[in-house]
């Protein structure tokens, strides 16, 4: 387990190398292109000026001309005489700084300007990297986040379904205040609290299966012994009057009834109470439960190319246990799946004396109608079972299931098709 560990938060510390490796990357990549590329950005908008106020200059003259809109060209030149060569060369070293000569009407004229390389570049450079700063502060924020909230309570949990599958029920679970794990381990120590309730229960059930198996088979043996006693003294002709014979033959009915009370009470018993049949009584919409089937149901009977219909019906408030009645539900259309040809599922609606009833129907019924009687029997298979897994509970459950709610299950055969019928109290 500590290697798996090892591995998934080294894929997290990989993770984050990775992004901290991009973010330097670009901020480095950024500071490169404004100092590359700025010196070119801002000598376009000088010539941009310059080539501005000399088209000033071509249309209203040299002493019309103002600067005052200009940022980057701060001073026009003209060369009054520029056929001499001393006084041009003194027109263009006047100053050191930047210029830009150009010829308007055979004159010269001189423009100097400044680039703004420095402070301009150097507060753009400076927001620039301000912005990428804070943008790699919050990637760093949000990865020590994504520790600290999610991988490492996850690391704690994930062994967690393992535990439970080994069956080691008795620890409850660490508390998480996490938005994003609290509901989870609740959910997860319902779960083996459940599972934990139930391997109580399915012990105390057997334990108590196997006493009074025991009681039985030893209250069995009294009457039974009796029986054998009167066979014998049967066949040793012990007693020859008839009215003799009639009593020794009602004592050995009395005693067949006797052995058959209690072969009835061990039957009974092995058939109730099985685990996991406790409900919980509510209300909920039959919109939620239509929905939460067909969610289920839709993807899974296209892809065994099953037609699903749902009818129409008007969402009525049901008395009785949500997830139990998915449950019940759930086990029809598993039936419907089994059993059907695969052609056609639908679910259809219907009201009746204060009642919901819920109907699921699929073509191609094999069951005899003789045997609709015994479907809902513990333990009992149908003739069309066939080779098909299964333990003959799952209608009987439903049915268990469906009374404690205070409902009821039926089945018919209509018009060649299988109909169960779930009957929900509102």
């Amino acid at each position: 387990m500590g290697c798996g560990v090892s591995v998934f938060m080294k894929s997290f510390y990989r993770l984050a190398a990775v992004v901290c490796l991009m973010t330097a990357a670009v901020l480095i990549g950024a500071n490169i292109g404004i100092r590359a590329g700025g010196a070119g950005a801002e000598g376009r908008m000088y010539r941009v000026e310059a080539l501005r106020l000399a088209g000033k200059i071509r249309r209203g003259g040299y002493e019309s001309l103002t600067l005052e809109s200009c940022q980057y060209v701060y001073r026009v030149s003209r060369c009054v005489q520029p056929g001499e060569q001393d006084v041009l060369q003194a027109f263009l070293e006047e100053t050191d700084s930047d210029f830009l000569v150009q010829s308007i009407g055979g004159v010269l004229y001189r423009f100097d300007y400044h680039t703004g390389t420095g402070a301009d570049r150097g507060r753009a450079a400076l927001y620039m990297n301000l912005a990428l700063a804070a943008m790699a502060l919050l990637n760093g924020v949000l990865l020590i986040y994504i520790w600290k909230h999610i991988l490492k309570p996850f690391e704690k949990l994930r062994d967690i379904p393992y535990e439970l599958s080994r069956g080691r029920l008795a620890a409850s679970l660490p508390e998480y205040k996490s938005r994003y794990f609290g509901r989870f381990v609740w959910g997860v120590d319902l779960l083996r609290e459940y599972m934990e309730e139930q391997k109580k229960r399915e012990t105390e059930l057997m334990r108590a299966q196997k006493t009074l198996v025991l009681s039985v088979s030893h209250d069995i043996k009294t009457p039974l012994s009796a029986m054998k006693l009167y066979a014998k003294m049967i066949v040793r002709h012990m007693y020859t009057d008839t009215a003799q014979l009639e009593g020794i033959a009602g004592s050995i009915d009395a005693k067949a009834d006797e052995i058959g009370e209690f072969v009835s009470q061990m039957a009974k018993s092995c058939s109730e109470d099985f685990p996991g049949m406790e409900v919980v009584q509510g209300q909920f919409y039959l919109s939620q439960l239509v929905q939460k089937t067909a969610a289920y149901y839709e993807k899974k009977l296209e892809l065994l190319r099953t037609r699903f219909q749902v009818g129409a019906y008007s969402d009525l408030l049901l008395r009785g246990d949500f997830d139990r009645s998915v449950e019940v539900l759930q086990n029809l259309m598993e039936n419907a799946i089994k059993y059907g040809d695969g052609g056609r599922i639908a679910l259809s609606f219907a009201q009746e004396e204060g009642c919901a009833l819920v109907t699921v129907a699929n073509s191609g019924n094999t069951l005899p109608q003789a045997e609709l009687l015994y479907i809902f029997d513990s333990f009992w298979r149908g003739s069309n079972a066939g080779s098909s897994a299964g333990s003959g509970l799952g209608l009987y459950i439903c049915r268990q299931l469906m009374h404690r709610m205070g409902g009821d299950i039926f089945a018919k055969v209509q018009n060649g098709e299988m109909c169960v019928t779930v009957v929900f109290a509102m």
